[in-house]
């Protein structure tokens, strides 16, 4: 699984401008536009063409595997609007740090799990949750980014994050097989971050976390020294000399002799990152 995680990074940073370029725009712009036909029209013709409907798609009409995404409705027009815009700015600024192919992927991936699974069980697809889902991705890649929740209020992105996952616990009490919506866009989610979906929780409760249930070593005991900085100078392990060491995860060439590391232009200074995280760190400037 490792090894087939890594030749996907790989794949994706190859090529990496490949595919539709600010694929969110052209989802936004179409969401925008079956709305406002179906304002105007009150038989809603082109939003029933384009909506999931499992009977039309076993008799032939297979373009509702793919267009259902442009049936995102909200009732209120200012909710919409803003709800495309902060869908089209997330979107946009995934597809700088992932790149095109991999964004790409990743929206197209979420569209197949939901078609598979509709297909199944039955149930009208909705792209809600997998909008939603930009949310908790973004989180992930930057957790301590601030939204103006308002337009005042400045929000981290790890809370929007925690609302998210709150949302889909909630949903899971709906009717069958609405209900497991939320659980396929969460399934397409891990499958892109895997272990990373941890860097959603602060780095400072990680460190308390690790400081919590670190292992002390049997049989030795902390000596104070009058000029050591802290008790856990003196009862450090001495490490083994490193030439790679990532700067998100603190892997080494020496803990870890399998991975890969590269080093980002991107970055101010030398940083070095493991293939899990050249393409998903927040820029050092």
């Amino acid at each position: 699984m490792k090894n087939l995680r890594s030749r996907f990074e790989r794949f994706c940073y190859r090529h990496r401008n490949q595919g539709i370029p600010n694929l969110m725009l052209y989802i936004s712009l179409g969401c925008a536009l079956v709305y406002i036909m179906t304002l105007i029209d009150n038989s809603a013709t082109l939003y029933a063409m384009l909506r999931f409907d499992r009977d039309a798609i076993l008799h032939g009409q297979v373009w509702r595997l793919v267009t259902y995404p442009l049936t995102y409705y909200i009732s209120n027009p200012l909710l919409m609007a803003i709800s495309l815009l902060c869908y089209y700015s997330l979107g946009r600024a995934m597809e700088n740090i992932w790149g095109v192919c991999r964004f790409n992927l990743f929206y197209l991936s979420g569209v197949v799990l939901m078609d598979i699974y509709c297909l199944i069980f039955g149930g009208a697809a909705d792209a809600y949750y997998l909008n939603l889902s930009l949310f908790l991705s973004y989180a992930t890649l930057y957790p301590d980014a601030q939204f103006l929740f308002l337009f005042i209020i400045p929000v981290r992105a790890w809370i929007f994050a925690v609302l998210d996952l709150a949302l889909v616990i909630f949903g899971l009490f709906g009717p069958f097989p609405g209900n497991l919506f939320p659980v396929v866009s969460l399934l397409n989610y891990f499958l892109f971050f895997g272990k990373d979906v941890l860097n959603v929780i602060p780095m400072s409760w990680q460190a308390n976390a690790r400081r919590l249930f670190r292992k002390k070593p049997k049989g030795s005991k902390p000596i104070p020294f009058p000029n050591a900085g802290s008790w856990e100078a003196s009862t450090a392990k001495v490490q083994q000399p490193y030439t790679h060491r990532c700067t998100v995860c603190g892997r080494t060439d020496v803990s870890d002799p399998d991975l890969e590391f590269r080093y980002c232009s991107r970055c101010k200074g030398y940083h070095c990152y493991c293939q899990d995280h050249i393409n998903n760190h927040v820029h050092i400037q």
